[in-house]
């Protein structure tokens, strides 16, 4: 399987929410970094820390969040996903879209690193 396929497997496993795959496809020792002020923010390492520190928070926290990829970039051990973040904030109902870009870096057929970048004011904008 090639790196830009494990990436695209990644996001049809979050869509699934299929733990089981995702914990396949990340590296024990992932390091994941979001942007600060989005949330979740900040550097996360580990598997356990971004299920439980990252994610839980967004199926506690939002009606529907979706990562809606709409180009991939393959440039061998990097992958970069292009597309736009949609979800609905519970405690205020807004709703919300905002541009990302996603970078992966693969070692041995595993997510060894992810990188965000996105616009944290329109997601700020849905929670308040």
């Amino acid at each position: 399987m090639s790196n830009l396929e494990i990436v695209k497997r990644l996001y049809t496993a979050f869509s699934d929410r299929d733990q089981n795959t995702i914990l396949q496809i990340f590296d024990p020792n992932i390091e994941w970094i979001q942007n600060e002020g989005f949330p979740g923010g900040g550097r996360h390492c580990g598997v356990d820390a971004i299920l439980n520190d990252v994610f839980a928070k967004f199926r506690s926290e939002w009606d529907t969040w979706q990562a809606v990829v709409e180009e991939w970039l393959d440039a061998g051990d990097t992958i970069i996903a292009l597309g736009e973040y949609r979800g609905t904030y519970k405690l205020t109902g807004k709703s919300t879209k905002a541009a990302f870009a996603h970078v992966y870096r693969l070692k041995d057929n595993r997510i060894v690193k992810f990188q965000q970048y996105t616009d944290t004011l329109k997601v700020a904008e849905a929670m308040q």
